[in-house]
């Protein structure tokens, strides 16, 4: 089952509307839950709410996964290019967006400080870091990129799907050399050969997501880079790789 909550994501003074799923017999069960976290989340589970009028089925999916989980999908500002912004956790420059002033710092604070204690005294969580992982695409990849980095004793897994890595990446970098990170963490990373609108760019990207991958695998974490032959950038891809990446993750 789906429910939507109201909450005010304080530090950016906004509401913001959540996405949670929950297995269908929770309210008869007693059961405890690991928690995956996710961006983006009007686009996980039902079509009618998805910004482009396809989800990426992951109701569907989970209802029929051998595994149980609570998702909480955090819904991004539809407002111009704020969900870009807000997904940024740096401020960088580009030629196609101009100068970002990322907000993305001040709502990962708020997913772990604010978000998660109010999730786990709501709903009968497994609220230690080993049962809590975090996942998103493009932006929301990024922001999951940068979560596992930062918030490395809050969250054990990632799934960054066709991550905007070139939006911070030498901060990213920065960070990730000067963070401990816990030989326990699993990151799965991935993008398609049809994302980009040319080989150059697709090789740029591949070369970003191998950086990564390669670097938490040579630090004793354990890494998973997927290049998927026909991928494009939109939910119909993404929904293919929801077994790929929960597999990966949680078994």
């Amino acid at each position: 089952m789906i429910e939507k909550k109201d909450v005010t994501i304080t530090p950016l003074g906004l509401q913001r509307r959540l996405h949670i799923y929950l297995p269908d017999d929770y309210y008869q069960s007693k059961e405890t839950y690991p928690v995956m976290y996710m961006f983006d989340g009007h686009n996980l589970f039902y079509d009618e709410d998805a910004t482009y009028g396809k989800s990426w089925g992951l109701k569907e999916f989970l209802d029929q996964y051998d595994k149980k989980f609570i998702v909480v999908g955090l819904e991004c500002n539809h407002e111009g290019n704020q969900r870009i912004v807000e997904f940024s956790p740096y401020t960088y420059s580009t030629h196609y967006w101009g100068m970002i002033k990322g907000k993305g710092a001040e709502l990962m604070e708020w997913i772990v400080y604010e978000l998660k204690p109010m999730i786990d005294s709501t709903y009968r969580t497994m609220p230690f870091r080993e049962c809590t992982g975090i996942g998103g695409s493009s932006m929301g990849g990024l922001m999951a990129l940068y979560a596992i980095i930062k918030y490395n004793r809050f969250f054990s897994k990632a799934a960054c799907l066709s991550s905007a890595i070139f939006a911070g990446k030498d901060q990213l970098l920065h960070d990730l050399h000067n963070t401990k990170i816990n030989a326990d963490t699993r990151v799965y990373l991935s993008l398609g050969k049809k994302e980009a609108n040319s080989n150059y760019l697709h090789q740029q990207r591949l070369y970003d997501n191998m950086v990564f991958s390669n670097y938490f695998k040579d630090i004793g974490a354990t890494s998973m880079l997927n290049v998927i032959e026909d991928g494009k950038h939109d939910e119909s891809s993404w929904e293919k790789e929801n077994k790929i990446y929960f597999d990966f993750l949680w078994k």
